[in-house]
């Protein structure tokens, strides 16, 4: 039976480590294009889906551009919105119990939502994860971040038993208080951003590419 030394088997050990690297960097590179190119689109298909508007990875890009339109609104801030008709989009990202959390809420021209979409990184299933689901989106529509004259910002709050007739209530996960307190935190963080947009633009029924911007 042929013995190797240490020298050679150290040698070896290294060469293969090498080349294994070499191998992942060269794979990790040649499909990093792709991967972006999924994540763009992915990105577009919850902004449509935000929007009310169905689409598939083969048909999201062309959907968006025929139906989206991007903008940079407060210029010294460069806060981005998307428009889709008379209604503005607006992204939100926090942070939920095990990782980020994100998502886009789609406001009419009276700042009342008609549309949301979440997503999560690594939320429990079950519980936190349910925030990606269709059925805790819709509760959020009809729900406002203004107060009725629309002159005030006002925060949406997720809580248990919510108040059905609250325009700034939203009924929290069961069993995912952390990740429902990083949702109502990462609405107020980010939509308080737009506030002075809002109410500028608040209640205008001229089409969105003419609202100030």
């Amino acid at each position: 039976m042929k013995t190797y030394s240490n020298r050679y088997i150290f040698i070896y050990s290294a060469v293969l480590v090498i080349v294994s690297a070499l191998i992942l960097s060269v794979v990790s590179i040649s499909l990093k294009p792709r991967q972006e190119r999924n994540q763009a689109v992915e990105k577009k298909q919850m902004i449509l889906k935000a929007a009310g508007i169905v689409s598939t990875t083969q048909n999201a890009e062309q959907l968006y551009a025929d139906n989206i339109r991007e903008v940079n609104i407060l210029d010294r801030d460069s806060l981005p919105a998307y428009l889709y008709e008379t209604n503005c989009i607006i992204p939100v990202h926090g942070t939920g119990l095990w990782g980020p959390i994100w998502g886009y809420i789609c406001f009419n021209e009276d700042w009342v939502i008609e549309g949301a979409v979440f997503d999560h990184k690594g939320e429990t299933p079950g519980l936190g994860g349910e925030i990606s689901t269709e059925a805790f989106a819709r509760r959020f529509i009809g729900k406002s971040c203004t107060d009725s004259l629309l002159t005030q910002f006002v925060p949406i709050v997720l809580k248990k038993n919510a108040d059905p007739n609250s325009l700034h209530e939203v009924d929290a996960i069961s069993g995912g208080t952390m990740t429902s307190n990083g949702v109502t935190a990462m609405l107020e963080e980010c939509l308080s951003r737009y506030q002075e947009y809002m109410l500028t633009n608040a209640g205008l029924n001229s089409p969105a590419k003419n609202r100030k911007l």
